[in-house]
């Protein structure tokens, strides 16, 4: 019997960028977790005395601003080495040959498995083959593992490969492979990188994404970490989820129907922060979306500055600071009878003129292509956040729009 573990995408000392525009926020946490999370990770290789540790991409977010990044890392490996405890490394797009301009000679006991062909290294002592390559440049389009050999037998053959499978929305389509493409190597295991979402592909062979190692923004929610894989002396796999994250981001809905003041509904979130609370000891993140049709719709929606803070000083009192409301995301509606401006005269023809706006799409394109110019303009990591809505993206763009008749109902009404 033996253990390993398999880890991806760490993005050591990865940048934090979009909580820093919040007095308060817990910028300082959020910043030192990648780091924390690898110091649990080196924990638990040690802790479980894992035969060998997997590490399968995007170990760094890129170029280091200076060398604290790698001396961190080496101080890292440098227990497991002293553990007994080899790493095995595979570059993904993050960190791929032609990205690092900054090196530090890798300590005794971690392997980089080079760019140029797929690599196997046998380990004798336990009767595991690893096959694996890493990426020689950020954009990788071809399937790395079409080249990689076939399993060796009486050993136990586990392939790493940073790629993202078949494809999955929000990750660029580097290195794509087919799971039958990877059955045919006849593995026992596939220790895969480069999708930040826990996922099993596949339970005969094992072919696993376990996820990253720390989520970095509301995107990356719910609990990270990595899979600790024990094989018994049949061959036979059991893998297992453990944590690793040291600060958790969270999303959750609370239906305010029928509120008809704000302190009615504040009961609500609150109700909603004490259930997510109880989930985890850990420091949250959380993202709350205010849904469902509520008499309070316009005075929450005029006055949300106000409530926002309000919700984050009482999310910060009720969790003695383990909680941070990171937004609010407002998608209430006063109620259906309340909208008697819009059903006659000149708002009801407005309003009908932009509902058929959304369902054009000829209109989208040449709104789009009017923001085009500004969206240019904007700095990388707003464009890249995941509240962002590109130009180019109709389903945002009519979701922005959809939002106009409250608005203008609201504006409206305070003018009568």
């Amino acid at each position: 019997m033996f253990k390993f573990i398999h880890s991806a995408d760490i993005h050591l000392d990865s940048p934090m960028h979009m909580l820093a525009r919040y007095e308060g926020a817990p910028v300082g946490e959020v910043r030192g977790a990648t780091r924390g999370a690898l110091e649990n990770l080196v924990d638990l290789a040690m802790g479980e005395k894992a035969d060998f540790l997997l590490i399968c991409g995007d170990l760094y977010d890129g170029d280091w601003r200076d060398y604290n990044t790698g001396l961190f890392f080496i101080s890292q490996m440098a227990k497991l080495h002293e553990a007994g405890i080899p790493v095995f490394i595979i570059a993904g797009n993050h960190d791929a040959a032609n990205r690092m301009t900054k090196t530090l000679r890798l300590p005794e006991g971690v392997q980089l498995l080079r760019a140029s062909e797929p690599v196997t290294l046998a380990l004798d002592h336990v009767g595991v083959a690893i096959h694996g390559q890493s990426f020689t440049s950020q954009a990788v389009y071809s399937d790395l593992s079409e080249k990689y050999p076939d399993a060796l037998p009486g050993l136990y053959n586990i392939g790493m490969l940073h790629t993202c499978a078949n494809g999955r929305p929000g990750h660029d389509r580097y290195a794509p492979c087919k799971i039958q493409g990877l059955r045919l190597k006849e593995y026992d295991y596939w220790a895969l990188g480069h999708i930040h979402k826990r996922e099993i592909l596949s339970e005969d062979p094992l072919i696993i994404f376990p996820g990253n190692l720390q989520g970095r923004h509301i995107g990356e929610r719910g609990s990270k970490g990595c899979m600790l894989v024990t094989v018994d002396e049949k061959g036979f796999s059991s893998p297992e989820f453990r944590p690793l994250d040291i600060v958790r981001w969270e999303q959750c809905e609370v239906d305010v129907s029928g509120m008809s003041s704000d302190s009615a509904f504040f009961d609500g979130v609150l109700d909603e922060l004490t259930r997510i609370c109880g989930t985890t000891d850990l420091p949250l993140i959380v993202r709350l979306y205010l849904i469902g049709e509520c008499p309070a719709h316009e005075q929450i929606s005029s006055d949300m500055e106000r409530i926002v803070n309000e919700i984050r000083s009482e999310s910060i009192t009720l969790s003695g600071g383990r909680i941070w409301i990171e937004k609010i995301i407002l998608e209430t509606a006063p109620p259906a009878n309340a909208a008697t401006l819009a059903t006659t005269g000149p708002v009801a023809e407005l309003l009908g003129l932009i509902g058929e706006l959304t369902s054009d799409p000829e209109y989208l394109q040449r709104a789009g292509d009017s923001l085009c110019e500004l969206w240019s303009k904007l700095p990388k990591e707003v464009r890249d956040c995941e509240e962002a809505i590109s130009p180019d993206d109709p389903n945002g763009l009519n979701k922005l729009i959809g939002e106009v008749p409250t608005l203008l109902l609201r504006r409206l009404k305070n003018l009568q």
